[in-house]
C-alpha cells in the first residue's frame, strides 16, 4: 500500500501530531469540568502522565488516538504489513501496546483505577464517557465506606 502523499506532505502531517491537549482530550475535559469535575492535566506525578487524574477520586483517564495505540490491532497490523516501512510502525506501535499495559499495571499497584477512552469514542459519544467516569467515581465512593 504506497502512501498517497508526498514525502513533505507526510511530514507536515506527523509534525503537527502533539502529545498534549489533542482535540480528543479537550472534548473530554470541557465535558467534565462542565460537570464540576476538577482534575490535573497530564500529571506527571504518575507513571504515564495520565491526560486527565481526578486526585481526589484515584481515577487515571488516557485519552488514545486509534492509531498509535493499535485499536482493533490484528486487522491494523494486516494493513501495516503491507505498507511502507511496515517494520517500525508495527514496532512501534507494539511498543506503545506494551507500555500501556505496563503503566496500567503500574498504576493499579499504586491504587489508582485506570479508564482508557479511543479518540472516535470521545468524539462521538462524549456523554457516554462521562457517565463512565462518573460510575467510576461513585464506586470508588462506595468502596471507601
Amino acid at each position: 500500500m504506497a502512501d498517497v502523499l508526498t514525502k513533505e506532505q507526510r511530514h507536515k502531517n506527523m509534525k503537527n501530531i502533539h502529545g498534549k491537549d489533542t482535540k480528543i482530550e479537550v472534548i473530554l475535559r470541557k465535558a467534565l469540568w462542565s460537570k464540576g469535575y476538577r482534575y490535573r492535566k497530564n500529571y506527571k506525578k504518575l507513571p504515564g502522565s495520565p491526560d486527565i487524574a481526578l486526585t481526589k477520586y484515584k481515577i487515571a483517564i488516557f485519552c488514545d488516538g486509534e492509531f498509535f495505540h493499535g485499536k482493533d490491532w490484528d486487522t491494523l497490523k494486516k494493513r501495516l504489513e503491507k505498507s511502507n516501512n511496515s517494520e517500525f510502525w508495527i514496532n512501534k506501535i507494539s511498543r506503545n501496546i506494551e507500555r500501556d499495559d505496563e503503566i496500567n499495571k503500574k498504576l493499579d499497584f499504586e491504587g489508582w483505577t485506570v479508564i482508557r477512552f479511543w479518540g472516535e469514542d470521545i468524539k462521538k459519544h462524549t456523554d457516554e464517557c462521562v457517565k463512565v467516569v462518573e460510575e467510576t467515581i461513585f464506586d470508588s465512593m462506595e468502596f471507601e465506606e
